[in-house]
């Protein structure tokens, strides 16, 4: 198993930075790639960012200028730097690692963290 710990959620003012931080450990194999995800209320849950064992990132277009995926590196960690935040990027904001066990492609998150941006 792989346990995935957030932190750095909180409430913050729109145009406001925050900066969320997830550490994994546990029974990890080969990683290729770690991300954040997030679910607003009512919503499905949406990929915000991702970033491979080989550094490559991909980002939502509504986050694309505003936000950056670092880490995914041999160190298990990843972080999600947020600026110029937007009430819309309110939610819970989830870690997440893909990696391969024994051949199949294996994905675990986190408990989630919640992220408020007031306006």
């Amino acid at each position: 198993q792989v346990q995935l710990v957030e932190s750095g959620g909180g409430l913050v003012q729109a145009g406001g930075s925050l900066r969320l931080s997830c550490a994994a450990s546990g029974s990890i194999f080969s990683v290729r790639a770690m991300g954040w995800y997030r679910q607003a209320p009512g919503k499905q849950r949406e990929l915000v960012a991702t970033i491979t064992n080989i550094g490559s990132t991909n980002y939502a277009d509504s986050v694309k200028g505003r936000f950056t995926i670092s880490g995914g590196n041999a160190r298990n960690t990843v972080y999600l730097q947020m600026n110029s935040m937007k009430p819309e990027d309110t939610a819970v904001y989830y870690c997440n690692l893909n990696q391969l066990e024994y051949g199949y492609n294996r994905n675990y998150w986190g408990q989630g963290t919640q992220v408020t941006v007031s306006s």
